[in-house]
């Protein structure tokens, strides 16, 4: 499943939001500074869809706020 998503870093406190167009909206404690925001979102991500870390790829937008990301519930 490929999901588009918004990262807000720097934010107060951590927070997904399903938006109606089926995006998400990624609130993150983290700076967006070498590439802990990345692994944040990864973290989360995998929280909030019951996979592991290894499951969750991000296809573009490794520096961008908006990013595509891939999760492999296959498996």
């Amino acid at each position: 499943m490929k999901k588009q998503v918004k990262v807000k870093p720097n934010s107060k406190q951590q927070k997904i939001q399903e938006e109606a167009d089926g995006s998400l909206t990624v609130h993150l404690k983290s700076p967006p500074v070498d590439g802990k925001a990345n692994e944040e979102l990864i973290k989360l991500l995998a929280k909030k869809f019951n996979v592991s870390k290894s499951q969750i790829t991000i296809k573009s937008g490794l520096s961008s706020k908006t990013k595509l990301v891939e999760i492999d519930t296959d498996i």
